[in-house]
């Protein structure tokens, strides 16, 4: 799979793209059945989606995903016009396996919380859509859906509207950073060609050697390792704990001020 690079929504040409996400009636005519059976744009779709979550964005090509249905790449520009379409369709659909409910019963907190770890589980099994730039939104149905599902579980709670969107803009933020952190130290062994024992034993034999003085110049650093108590290693498995464990420290945080702010908005 490879590496996390940007990849920018957006690129492809406005009208087609819109009918496509849509489904609109408008839909232009290359975009219409062609004449072999067992392909359609949801087809394509599908097998670029899984093409991505096994390889990573970079191996997504008009043509590898022809090879994967047994056609060329020419032949899908009946159904979707080019790579940058393909790109849009392919995040918003995936967009649909996250629930547009919740249960508001024990509270937005709870509510949230269960929203939080839901997402951060998505982004971990499609890592590829970590890629594609939220500077730039694809404004499909599904990334609409899941933008009303969010704001929907502080309904009934007295909050301005600017408050509200900032609220929503961090939790976004703070789930797709920290999916981010978990799904590039999964990436870093096949990208390097070196695990994560092998590179941190390396590196730290290489740092005591250049910085003999290092707990004095950093003292803060190393008392709070120090103090942390929790056993340290460098394996994949202590790294992913330790991913999870400040995501849902760093949640709880967050979520404390929320409920602050909250009360000093009311």
């Amino acid at each position: 799979m490879g590496a996390l690079l940007v990849v920018f929504a957006g690129q492809g040409d406005v009208r087609r793209t819109m009918a496509l996400l849509w489904r609109t009636a408008g839909a232009p005519e290359r975009v219409s059945p062609g004449p072999k059976p067992g392909l359609s744009a949801d087809v394509i779709v599908d097998a670029a989606i899984a093409l991505a979550d096994a390889e990573g964005m970079a191996a997504v090509s008009m043509r590898t995903v022809g090879k994967q249905l047994g056609r060329t790449g020419m032949a899908l520009y009946t159904y979707v016009p080019s790579k940058s379409e393909l790109v849009d369709l392919m995040y918003d659909r995936v967009l649909a396996e996250l629930p547009t409910g919740y249960d508001l019963s024990a509270g937005w907190r709870v509510a949230v919380t269960e929203w939080a770890r839901t997402y951060w589980e998505f982004l971990l099994r499609h890592p590829w859509v970590l890629q594609v730039s939220s500077a730039r939104p694809v404004l499909g149905p599904n990334e609409f859906a899941t933008l009303e599902t969010l704001v929907r579980l502080f309904d009934g709670i007295d909050v301005p509207a600017p408050v509200l969107k900032h609220i929503v803009g961090t939790l976004t933020s703070f789930v797709g950073g920290t999916a981010r952190t978990v799904a590039e130290s999964r990436l870093a062994p096949a990208a390097t060609g070196m695990s994560e024992d092998d590179w941190w034993y390396a590196r730290s034999a290489a740092l005591t050697e250049a910085v003999p003085d290092f707990a004095e110049r950093y003292p803060a650093a190393v008392r709070m390792e120090a103090e942390s108590q929790t056993p340290h290693d460098n394996s994949m498995l202590y790294m992913e704990r330790e991913a999870l464990e400040t995501f849902t420290a760093g949640l709880g945080f967050l979520l404390d001020g929320i409920e602050t702010t909250i009360r000093k908005t009311a």
